[in-house]
């Protein structure tokens, strides 16, 4: 009977792939990619994917078949190919820059809501309850903060909760991408076969229509970065293997079709959103940013349609204002799962795989029934609200403080990637690991592919790094440098003192 429980709670390749697609594909990067690079971001997507995601794709799924029975997601895979310093240190920076994603995303995910209800962002102007004091920044605050206490109660509930908010989520993207398809065939069809965005020879796809980035080959190199946090999260999932159904085959199965989709998905709808979007026309108005191309995209594709078929202007508009509301809604399902994967999965791996005396009290606790951290996951909210509170309550101060939380992220966040494709080659080396699924065969592929993964995220963050610099912005290159260090300082002090632990108890022991 227990085992039966248990066994409905396992993740099937199905909830598996969308979890992936949740964590990984986001949406919000194919109008922002072609907001900055047009056509042009679609080779950079192309190189990334070779070079980067589907190769790390691949190294994850022979780790998780490989480590199959081990809770402790990418700790545990790092620890036991290269060893327990290098694997903290990896895994620490790599949860840091979730909790500041947390802390950003926490507030920003009213935008898509004020999308779904209003057709556009209004979150500038909202005032909870009427209080004059409460406005803008300060409202999102507090949405954001009761926001991320629900995220952590539901989350605390078990895998089965998060697992159907995140197929809500998956099942949102997956909607929105086939809106995007089929509408930019019916407008390229309405069109009589022309595209808003014109080809003109090889020059469309080597060089970006956006002013701000022409003719700079430094911001071409670093947008690889970009295209590399499109691809980030993959890694997160990672502590799910031991929560999925058959795993040696179910997971690797699931990764290979989720990079596979990705991997197309991304340079396909780059190109599908010139068949209605006109760079000069559209993303050159005044008022388009990062933060609203993705409404603005989907707003015109309603009014393209609309124009393509013969509707009149204020019917246009009408379209283009309810397909952003459904962007919105969509938006808004999509971040959800997200979030609700990320709330607890980077946090497990990193209290799974470590030992129990690198946390105070009851931080490493796990509830026995599902493994869940549950402390951990309620003293991470606590952290996520204090820094909601004090960005959105501190004023320019804070906001600025966040700023250069954000910058010091950037780099942070990918950097992990390279400890992990290390891992690998190390991994590949140690024939006493079983590996009952392997893709690259002989160690000398392993080593090459390793090196490539490890070099790409490598020169992209370099020039990810001097670009600001270059620019004039040279306390956002300070900054982004800073990051990986005081992150890996952090976690260099926590194994240090862990480990003088470990020798006064032994110490004490033998005496």
């Amino acid at each position: 009977m227990s085992s039966n429980v248990n066994a409905t709670k396992k993740l099937s390749l199905v909830s598996l792939i969308l979890m992936i697609f949740t964590s990984v594909y986001g949406f919000n990067n194919i109008p922002r990619s072609f907001y900055k690079m047009g056509y042009a971001a679609i080779p950079w997507y192309i190189i990334s994917g070779i070079a980067f995601f589907i190769p790390f794709a691949l190294m994850m799924a022979e780790f998780g078949a490989a480590f199959k029975n081990e809770k402790g997601g990418i700790y545990s895979w790092m620890e036991k190919s290269v060893g327990p310093r290098f694997a903290f240190i990896g895994t620490f920076m790599w949860f840091a820059s979730y909790v500041i994603w947390m802390v950003n995303v926490s507030s920003g995910i009213w935008v898509p809501i004020s999308n779904a209800i209003f057709g556009k962002d209004t979150t500038a102007t909202w005032k909870l309850f009427g209080i004059e004091g409460l406005t803008g920044p300060k409202t999102l605050g507090i949405l954001g903060i009761i926001w991320f206490i629900l995220v952590t109660f539901v989350s605390t509930k078990g895998v089965d909760k998060i697992k159907k908010v995140t197929s809500v989520g998956g099942s949102a993207v997956v909607l929105i991408n086939i809106v995007v398809l089929l509408g930019a065939i019916a407008v390229f069809i309405g069109n009589g076969g022309q595209l808003a965005q014109p080809i003109e020879g090889l020059k469309s796809f080597t060089t970006t229509p956006n002013p701000k980035f022409a003719g700079n080959s430094i911001s071409a190199l670093a947008f690889v970065v970009y295209a590399l946090f499109a691809y980030g999260g993959i890694e997160a999932v990672g502590g799910l293997v031991d929560q999925t159904e058959n795993p040696e085959k179910t997971f690797p199965k699931g990764v290979m079709i989720s990079a596979a989709v990705i991997a197309i998905g991304y340079s396909l709808l780059i190109f599908m959103i010139g068949i209605f979007t006109n760079w000069s026309a559209v993303m050159s108005m005044k008022g388009v940013t990062l933060g609203n191309a993705s409404y603005i995209v989907m707003s015109n594709l309603g009014y393209s349609l609309g124009t393509a078929f013969g509707a009149s202007e204020a019917t246009a508009v009408l379209m283009g204002q309810w397909i952003s509301r459904y962007i919105g809604l969509s938006m808004f399902l999509a971040l959800s799962g997200a979030f609700f994967t990320l709330t607890y999965s980077p946090l497990k791996q990193l209290i799974d795989g470590t030992p129990r005396a690198l946390w105070p009290g009851k931080v490493g606790e796990t509830r026995k029934s599902d493994g869940m951290p549950v402390n951990a996951m309620w003293i991470q909210c606590i952290i996520v609200v204090v820094m909601i509170a004090l960005v959105s309550f501190g004023g320019d101060s804070m906001a600025k403080f966040f700023e250069i939380l954000v910058s010091m992220t950037n780099v942070a966040m990918t950097i992990p990637y390279m400890f992990l494709s290390i891992a690998f080659i190390a991994f590949k080396k140690k024939q006493e690991i079983e590996k009952p699924f392997e893709v690259y065969k002989s160690y000398s592929t392993a080593l090459i592919w390793g090196v490539i993964v490890t070099l790409t995220v490598g020169f992209a963050n370099f020039f990810s790094i001097i670009e600001p610099a270059l620019g004039g912005d040279l306390p956002t290159t300070i900054w982004q440098i800073a990051g990986p260090i005081f992150f890996g300082l952090v976690a260099v002090l926590m194994f240090n003192s862990y480990e003088k632990k470990c020798k006064s108890e032994k110490g004490r022991n033998v005496a």
